[in-house]
């Protein structure tokens, strides 16, 4: 058994927390505004994984708004009890977090959002309309409630959102409260509104119920900086009305620092946060890519903080605290905050929900979840071909429900494509679930075999009952750009055009070389990482897209701005909606997608990025002796990291 600071208990009012490790909250989208029985599978996952509070996503307070739950739903109540029924065996303790989007969304009937002034939102640039005061005092009331919903249905606290660019902020920050009445001008009166909020509040739901606060300085020029969230939290605080202040960062403005990619070092908030967390006599909340229980006590040991938000953490692994406490820190799935398929799906829109990269059973606990992997009828052999993430994930997973497993890798490392990926500047952190999963192989048994080239010759020699095909794929480099498939690009095929595994590799002697352009005909992260290396080598870097922006496919997962910002600093150039047409031996001739006009580019470097090309070797094995034979991800088709892990689980499960 470990010590962990974290795992001590807290009281929050009179409510007490087992422990101080809390999910603060996050849009799931798995009820698509009902709570559903996937969106408690979810949250009961995390509960019986040891967390101690958990904080619902947003519950829009008014018909103004429309949030993740909404809370004019006549089965909201319902909902809650369902929930509550489920959890409360656990002592995982549940607060509803209360919201108002203000001009960052718009109301359930789709009429203009509601703020404090005519600003237009960072996101759309819609225009709200300017709350009256009958406006304010209704939707203050509102909040009022919804919090009296969520008492009366057995949640256990709510947590005002007074961060993040919502309207409780639109009203703290002068760059959107343009108001000359009492709710405008000094402090005093932009925080009105708040304390209107917070009456209304505890008026409905009594001095014992915990109510909390979460602030974030938003990080721009005229808003709400730390000095004016410190000097809010005091005056909460001398309020009497908050039991707790939960301290983020950021707006839609500075939407990459909300939820940091890998590029941040664990704890990246805590800069920002601490001079508000620390000051404060109420318990405090501090979050920011909080990756393991290990680093949660050290922020509550140097008095930072009293719990530590590890959102991203748990959903990665619902079991931090379960497996920490049991002395199985290595055994946690690390996350490696790349937002592709939590923040990355939810803000795809549509009928998305929240996933995990590198746990396929997150957003799936009711049918995908390890503890539902029955033993299988009887121990198979287990024949893995290719050690990338799709190829390990089988592997683990075989093994993990008793057969007995062989993974034959054709190179001197496992990890495939992410020791190319891990490569980019900013992205060593890829490469942790690679890491991950090599030591829960070695410690779970399986027969790895380094340096072995496998093929259909081989396979006929070898004793199997199921072969796994996870050989990935090669680089396309055929020149084909599909905004105009029929003009590959001339002179591809000239010595100083190149792939980006051989330019991450070393495979290039970048110095004698001034000017590169990349070709991106993928519009994923490859070729911004590509760039990226390429500008940190000092080279002038263009990149050419036939895409309407840079590298949309993880354009939600909030990696495009801080990569921009980092290829600002170098001279850098992006043309997008442009193709290249022409490669000549120190120039590149490119053109808009949608005309024959041409531009010439000087550059004496090339890199192609493309839709890679699956390694067919094994992928149509005969199959002898009535084996089995699953393909899985490259090989099966090229596409992205979570789709690999989630087919090598899945092929994992079947045999």
């Amino acid at each position: 058994m470990t010590s962990h600071a974290s795992l001590t208990p807290i009281t929050i009012n009179k409510t007490e927390i087992k422990n101080r490790v809390v999910r603060t909250a996050h849009g799931t989208n798995l009820g698509l505004g009902k709570i559903t029985e996937d969106f408690i599978a979810y949250h009961m996952a995390r509960a019986e994984g040891g967390v101690g509070l958990t904080i619902l996503e947003v519950l829009a307070v008014h018909r103004s708004a429309t949030g993740r739950l909404n809370s004019d739903d006549p089965d909201l109540p319902g909902g809650y009890e369902r929930l509550m029924a489920a959890i409360a065996p656990t002592g995982m303790r549940v607060f509803q977090q209360l919201w108002h989007s203000g001009n960052s969304g718009r109301a359930l009937d789709e009429s203009p959002a509601w703020a404090p002034s005519d600003m237009p939102n960072p996101i759309g640039g819609d225009v709200p309309i300017p709350m009256t005061k009958g406006m304010i005092d209704e939707v203050a009331g509102a909040y009022g409630r919804a919090a009296g919903i969520c008492k009366r249905s057995g949640i256990e606290g709510v947590e005002i959102h007074a961060a993040h660019g919502y309207l409780i902020q639109q009203f703290l920050s002068l760059n959107s409260n343009l108001r000359t009445d009492d709710y405008g001008g000094p402090m005093e009166n932009r925080a009105r509104f708040l304390f209107d909020v917070l009456k209304s509040t505890r008026d409905e739901v009594g001095p014992d119920f915990p109510v909390g606060i979460r602030l974030s300085p938003d990080l721009t020029v005229g808003g709400v900086d730390v000095d004016q969230s410190l000097e809010l939290m005091e005056m909460v605080e001398a309020s009497g009305q908050v039991d707790y202040v939960n301290v983020s960062l950021g707006n839609y403005n500075s939407f990459p620092k909300m939820i940091g990619g890998m590029h941040e070092p664990a704890g990246y908030e805590l800069p920002t946060s601490v001079p508000i967390s620390r000051p404060s006599t109420m318990p405090s909340i501090v979050t920011g890519r909080i990756r393991t229980l290990e680093e949660a006590d050290q922020i509550i040991r140097d008095g930072d903080a009293d719990l530590v938000g590890m959102t991203r953490a748990l959903i990665a692994d619902p079991e931090i605290v379960a497996k920490s406490q049991d002395g199985r820190s290595l055994d946690v799935r690390p996350c490696i905050a790349c937002n592709q398929a939590c923040v990355g799906r939810t803000l795809r829109g549509g009928f998305e929900h929240l996933r995990c990269t590198v746990n396929p059973a997150t957003g799936f606990e009711r049918r995908m979840a390890e503890k539902w992997a029955s033993p299988p009828p009887e121990k198979r052999r287990v024949l893995v071909v290719g050690g990338g993430p799709a190829g390990m994930q089988a592997a683990l997973t075989a093994a993990q429900r008793g057969h007995k497993v062989t993974l034959m890798e054709a190179s001197k490392d496992l990890g495939g494509m992410l020791n190319v990926a891990s490569r980019s500047p900013g992205r060593a952190g890829i490469r942790d679930i690679a890491t991950w999963l090599e030591e829960q192989l070695f410690k779970i048994g399986v027969d790895i075999h380094l340096n072995t080239f496998v093929d259909d010759d081989d396979l006929s020699d070898m004793q199997y009952d199921n072969l796994i095909v996870a050989t990935g794929s090669f680089p396309r480099m055929d020149g084909v750009q599909a905004s105009n498939p029929g003009e590959p690009i001339v002179g591809i095929n000239l010595p100083h055009v190149y792939s980006s595994i051989d330019v991450l590799t070393g495979g290039v002697d970048l110095s004698g070389h001034k000017a590169a352009t990349v070709i991106d005909a993928l519009g994923h992260y490859e070729a911004i990482g590509t760039a990226l290396h390429l500008s940190k080598a000092g080279l002038k870097v263009n990149l050419i897209s036939n895409y309407p922006s840079m590298g949309p496919k993880v354009e939600t997962a909030l990696q495009n701005d801080p990569a921009l910002q980092q290829l600002s600093q170098g001279e850098f150039s992006i043309y997008v909606r442009h193709r290249a047409v022409e490669i000549g031996d120190s120039t590149v001739t490119i053109s808009p997608v949608v005309s024959d006009s041409r531009q010439s580019i000087d550059s004496d470097l090339v890199v192609f990025v493309s839709h890679n090309t699956p390694n067919v070797t094994l992928a149509h094995a005969e199959p002898a002796n009535n084996f089995k034979v699953s393909i899985v991800g490259d090989a099966n088709s090229p596409r992205f990291l979570e789709v690999a892990i989630r087919e090598g689980y899945l092929a994992g499960l079947s045999c």
